[in-house]
């Protein structure tokens, strides 16, 4: 969370059917903003200490934060237009 840019943290877990529809979506995220931002993925359930202290409610959990201070977060899965809107609205 100290990473000096934007960064998109991806709260799943292997349980989670709408967690596995968004991991090609954070593989296609890192690859087109590139430099601009960093992705992450958090399994929830082997990590409840992080999970926490995301306040994290429902999966999936996008959260996103610049400069360590979050800035926005989507529970639930999302299409790839959506998810571009969402982080679109924040670079």
């Amino acid at each position: 969370m100290e990473y000096p840019g934007l960064v998109l943290v991806d709260v799943w877990a292997t349980w989670c059917g709408p967690c596995r529809l968004m991991a090609p979506l954070m593989d296609w995220a890192a690859s087109t903003y590139g430099e601009g931002l960093k992705v992450g993925k958090l399994e929830a359930d082997p990590n409840p200490t992080s999970r926490d202290a995301l306040q994290v409610q429902g999966l999936p959990a996008l959260v996103l934060f610049r400069n360590g201070q979050e800035l926005a977060r989507h529970e639930g899965a999302m299409a790839q237009p959506q998810l571009k809107a969402f982080l679109d609205a924040h670079l």
